[in-house]
């Protein structure tokens, strides 16, 4: 610990010595060496030995200012008289760990909790304090288990071990922000610099790796004295699965609308996430998590793996507080006016251009990306019909692998006419876009490597022909993915009919028959 703590003394005073270093230097260079010579010499010594220095006061500057607080524009501000409940909890918690509770609450838009402090003297004299709460975790998680989350935040400030291992802590941070400033400035003397400080602040985080190892496991033990061990482990463990599923979701249900250029409708943006949530089973939510490696740790990481960390917990005796784990409410229920928060958190967070985004509901969203994506399916195989069927009509076009305007698209019924006809593995396929080494195969593996292809163009051009003639219906999906429902007809013998489609020998037969039960909907696909 004493040694962390001097290591992180010097890494400041470093650039004092630098700084005296250079300053003796230069004085030697310039009346043992330069006596006799040119201004100029002394001139670009004087020179060099400024833009050094100013780098390394640059450094100075980052490690000083590391641990101030800056405005916040990204998050929102909770007041104790809006959110009386979140700030109860959030003071009781403080309070069990001996330590001060925040002046300012902010909810952000991540799987997160931390406490930020305005240090002066790396938290030797005590500061302004801030605290960050994600708006997904107070949806992930239970009362008990936010109650654990924010009892170790806390316990990271409780100096339990000793005092100094509050400050070496800040200190890694602080260390850490000092090289990453050298470490966006592109300039060379910056970067020669910055190699000096990135070369201690190794041997700095060395040194303290295992003070923030004790650090962490200390705030777990102030969260299972104040929360209990089993709503401790249980947040442990809901964590890192809370975190795989908001990713799903803003994959999967926001991003949907990327390709549409539109978001959902205001206060949807974060607030789709309870949706999501409240129509999963606990084993379902767990399942996004299944096969996702965890974050490769940091070289220098001061956590430990939280299979540890919960296995240390649960090795504690029985504290009787097993009970606490049957509150199942949410931790949003601690919210008051929980739509507004939502929207209010959008504004606080969307960049200008997404937040300008066309919006749309979630019914809409889904329907408008369905048609998308069948029209991204359907057009390469609608283009490559197009071509053949100009080249076998013995066209007289100077480019008939040229482009295809939208309105020579052949529909749905010309596309199967042209199955029927003997091209689709003749004419059609060749003529679809291929990888360059799969234009080297040839009949078998070849219909075998463009039959998949082929299939979601067809399918794309049925989902549209449903779409068109109202028989496919969006399917928000919140306990699975977002997508089209179709008739059931269409639902128990739709791939069967594709199948038969695009076999060797193609027979649109089936597939004609289901549509028939639609009528042909015209002209288009």
């Amino acid at each position: 610990m004493l040694r962390a703590f001097v290591l992180l003394a010097g890494f400041f005073l470093m650039g004092f010595v630098l700084l005296a270093a250079m300053g003796a230097l230069d004085w030697l260079i310039v009346t043992r060496v330069f006596v006799d010579r040119a201004a100029w010499a002394e001139g670009a010594l004087l020179t060099v030995t400024v833009v050094l220095a100013l780098a390394i006061l640059q450094g100075m500057l980052a490690f000083l200012k590391a641990g101030r607080l800056q405005p916040e524009r990204h998050a929102l501000a909770v007041d104790p008289d809006e959110q009386p409940e979140l700030w109860g909890l959030v003071r009781a918690a403080a309070e069990a760990t001996g330590e001060r509770p925040p002046d300012e609450l902010y909810l952000e838009a991540r799987v997160n909790a931390a406490v930020a402090e305005q240090s002066r003297l790396l938290g030797l004299l005590p500061g302004r304090r801030r605290m960050y709460i994600g708006l997904p975790l107070l949806v992930g998680t239970t009362v008990p288990q936010l109650r654990s989350v924010i009892a170790h935040e806390f316990g990271h400030y409780a100096h339990l071990d000793t005092r100094l291992g509050g400050v070496v802590m800040r200190g890694r941070a602080a260390v850490l922000h000092t090289v990453d400033v050298f470490g966006r400035n592109d300039i060379w003397f910056h970067r020669a610099v910055g190699m000096l400080y990135v070369n201690y602040a190794l041997l700095f985080l060395r040194a303290s790796q295992a003070v923030g190892r004790e650090q962490e496991l200390a705030a777990d033990r102030t969260a299972v004295r104040h929360a209990g061990r089993d709503a401790t482990a249980a947040a442990l463990r809901a964590l890192p699965v809370l975190d795989a599923a908001h990713e799903h979701y803003l994959t999967a249900y926001v991003g949907m609308g990327e390709p549409v250029g539109a978001l959902p409708q205001q206060g949807e943006v974060y607030g789709g996430f309870r949706r999501m949530i409240d129509a999963r089973s606990p084993e379902s939510i767990a399942e996004l998590s299944t096969g996702r490696r965890p974050p490769r740790p940091h070289a220098y990481d001061s956590h430990p793996p939280i299979t540890e960390r919960v296995a240390l917990i649960e090795a504690w005796a029985e504290d009787g507080r097993a009970g606490e784990l049957d509150d199942k409410r949410s931790s949003l229920t601690l919210l008051r006016n929980v739509e507004e928060t939502f929207t209010a958190l959008e504004a606080c967070t969307l960049a200008a251009e997404t937040a300008g985004l066309h919006r749309l509901g979630w019914d809409d969203l889904v329907m408008a990306r369905a048609v998308v994506d069948a029209e991204g399916w359907a057009r390469p195989l609608q283009v490559a019909v197009a071509r053949a069927l100009r080249s076998t009509a013995g066209a007289h076009d100077d480019a008939p692998a040229g482009p295809v305007e939208d309105d020579a698209l052949p529909g749905l019924e010309a596309v199967l006419d042209a199955f029927d006809r003997g091209l689709l593995w003749t004419e059609i396929a060749d003529r679809m876009p291929k990888h360059h080494q799969a234009a080297r195969l040839t009949g078998a593996s070849a219909r075998n490597f463009m039959r998949p292809r082929v299939f979601d163009g067809l399918a794309g051009l049925v989902h549209l022909r449903l779409v068109e003639a109202g028989r496919a219906t969006p399917d928000m999906g919140w306990s699975g993915r977002p997508g089209l429902a179709l008739p059931e007809e269409w639902e128990q013998g739709m791939d069967d009919a594709l199948d038969a489609a695009v076999a060797d020998i193609p027979d649109s037969a089936l597939l004609r028959s289901l549509l028939a039960g639609i009528g042909s909907g015209g002209q288009g696909p």
